[in-house]
């Protein structure tokens, strides 16, 4: 039976490695793609070749620039012999105030939390359709999409974007080809030392299920997704929180918790001004 073959970007690391080793792991021919970590990257090529067999490729991509995500699609397909699942991860989180955004933090992430992610899918979708593979489209976006927090118009509103893969699924369903995201909670992207307790672990203590997600939580969840399991599965939006975002306001709060809901705005800029009025 014949491999199949998915190329997952932003895998060097993080929430991208946990879904190379869920996909690698079903039996997946992988090319991953890095911004700056080549050794990660190597080593986990290297990694999943001993572990899994199989083909595994590396390629670098500075997705934001105009042009990178087409051509890292085409030397993938070109070096796995075809594809069948592309799944967009790679992106950047930054949190700024209205009053202190500046363009190139605009640019750098409509460019790579959004553009891309589009493009990437338009070529991929493309190839499918000329080699008739009824294939699948999985973008990695965040439950910032569905709840607002200070500091995060930006890139929440970009991942609010999801919405759109709901009419790329209708776009594409003609051609058997699926189109879904998943949409992590606070995932721990950097793995914990031995008798190391840390941010994650404390924040995890006010997600419902009482843990932050893992990479390996994401990667299930896609590995599903473009599986046979969820054949019937198009135009969705799949979070991964651990009920995260399900509470609002709390009804009460006891002593020595701080579960507000929120938090207030912090601006620099709105601090120098006033600052200067006082």
């Amino acid at each position: 039976m014949e491999r199949k073959k998915a190329v997952v970007t932003g895998a060097s690391r993080g929430i991208g490695k946990g879904i190379a080793r869920c996909l690698a792991r079903e039996g997946y021919d992988l090319a991953i793609s890095y911004a700056t970590q080549r050794e990660e990257a190597q080593n986990l090529v290297e990694e999943l070749q001993a572990q899994y067999g199989g083909k595994y490729f590396c390629f670098q991509a500075s997705l934001e620039q105009e042009g990178a995500g087409v051509k890292l699609l085409e030397e993938s397909v070109k070096a796995l012999g075809g594809l069948d699942l592309l799944v967009n991860n790679a992106g950047v989180t930054r949190f700024e105030n209205i009053l202190d955004l500046t363009p190139e933090i605009l640019n750098l992430l409509w460019n790579l939390d959004f553009k891309n992610y589009i493009l990437m899918m338009q070529a991929a979708a493309k190839y499918m359709v000329q080699h008739q593979v009824r294939g699948c489209l999985i973008n990695i976006t965040s439950s910032r999409g569905e709840r607002a927090y200070a500091g995060d118009f930006l890139y929440g509103g970009l991942k609010a974007g999801n919405r759109a893969v709901q009419s790329i699924a209708l776009d594409l369903a003609p051609y058997g080809i699926r189109a879904n995201n998943v949409a992590p909670g606070a995932t721990r992207v950097r793995e914990r030392l031995p008798g190391e307790t840390d941010f994650w672990d404390e924040l995890g203590q006010k997600i419902p299920l009482e843990r932050c997600g893992t990479p390996e939580d994401i990667g299930e969840a896609v590995a599903f997704l473009a599986s046979e399991k969820a054949s019937y599965i198009t135009g969705v939006t799949l979070r991964v929180d651990g009920g995260l975002i399900l509470p609002g306001m709390p009804e009460r709060v006891l002593p020595g918790e701080d579960l507000n809901g929120w938090s207030k705005a912090h601006s620099p800029f709105a601090e120098e001004v006033l600052k200067e009025i006082h």
